[in-house]
């Protein structure tokens, strides 16, 4: 299975499966003397690590995380930086009974068909779980873009189904289990949760992501756009089915005369493009959203077909989010970070001297 890694010179490798031993990943390009402990790396993985509340699934697992490599007396060497999380709650005894079956809308079909084989224990090499390597190497690109440009990359819930979460305050996301950065919503995101999970059904979500502090020049102007590679790497999160920069769709309704940010001797007016013009960034603020579909492991009985091309009735039982975008913010931040950190050390390497 090829395209376990991802950027050019900041490279992120991920190995392992949701009900194997352990997850792990290979970071490359991280810049030597950058102090690094295990508690920079931890406070993501606990944002985003299952078991957390009633409102997300309730497989508990510490994701402790192992630094391997590439880190002496809580400095980066410029080596390899080899990571580990073992998984302690794994419940593979809940997937016996559909490992012949094709579950609707998961990657079961694809993967069986493509390879011949598939680890049907939690949805394998395509589970959610995954992320939590992502999630790692992302805090690593974080601190680094924060301590060397002060950049900052936040997101937050923006939609739940028909809820929408106005912004309101950045204090508010991580005290609240949903990253709703509006008081107002909690109570009725908390009310949805709890009909879905009496239900056993999902729904799905949208949620925003906001970069601060881009310096202007990231990003190449035709097949590495940063926009485009921002997809690439947002695209690749489990779920994740749509991406919005700037105003995203909205253009659609738009004339050139409203969409164009017109600019003055202060700089731009407007943001419509959402922080990037050309492939490459303006110095703005980014904006991205992203639409995760809803989780496809409910108890809602479907019709589906086995690996023999039966048709059959199934209910995937387990431990399953009703709303597998709540737990993507960290999963997301963590993208953005890793094709961030990506874009400036490929800018510092051709464009250092330009003033």
């Amino acid at each position: 299975m090829a395209g376990n890694t991802i950027g050019k010179i900041f490279r992120v490798t991920t190995f392992g499966e949701s009900h194997g031993k352990s997850l792990g990943c290979i970071v490359d390009g991280v810049p030597p003397g950058l102090k690094l402990k295990k508690k920079d790396l931890q406070h993501d993985l606990n944002r985003r690590k299952p078991g957390t509340s009633r409102y997300t699934t309730q497989r508990r697992e510490e994701d402790s995380i192992i630094i391997m490599s590439g880190v002496f007396n809580n400095f980066t060497t410029g080596t390899s930086i080899g990571m580990l999380i073992n998984n302690n709650d794994c419940r593979s005894q809940d997937y016996k009974n559909i490992k012949s079956i094709f579950r609707p809308g998961h990657a079961d079909y694809t993967y069986e068909k493509k390879y011949g084989i598939r680890d049907y224990k939690g949805g394998g090499r395509s589970s959610a779980r995954e992320t939590a390597m992502r999630v790692a190497a992302g805090a690593i690109a974080k601190k680094y873009l924060f301590l060397k440009y002060k950049i900052k990359i936040r997101g937050y819930l923006s939609q739940i189904a028909n809820i929408k979460c106005n912004f309101d305050n950045w204090n508010i996301v991580d005290k609240n289990p949903f990253f709703c950065p509006n008081l107002l919503q909690i109570k009725n995101i908390k009310k949805l949760i709890n009909q879905l999970k009496k239900q056993g059904n999902s729904i799905g979500a949208k949620i925003t992501i906001i970069i601060e502090n881009t310096p202007i020049g990231l990003g190449e102007p035709v097949f590495d756009r940063l926009d485009a590679d921002l997809a690439h790497s947002l695209m690749s999160i489990n779920a994740a089915k749509g991406i919005e920069i700037g105003d995203g769709f909205k253009v659609i309704n738009k004339l050139g005369s409203q969409h164009r940010d017109e600019m003055n001797k202060k700089g731009f007016i407007t943001n419509h493009s959402g922080g990037i013009l050309g492939g490459i960034s303006t110095g703005q603020n980014i904006k991205i959203n992203v639409a995760f579909k809803p989780t496809s492991s409910i108890k809602i009985r479907g019709n589906t077909i086995n690996n023999k091309g039966k048709e059959v009735k199934i209910i995937t039982k387990g431990r399953h989010d009703p709303c597998v975008g709540i737990r993507a913010v960290p999963i997301a931040e963590a993208m953005v970070a890793i094709t961030l950190m990506d874009h400036i050390l490929r800018y510092r390497a051709q464009c250092f001297d330009i003033l």
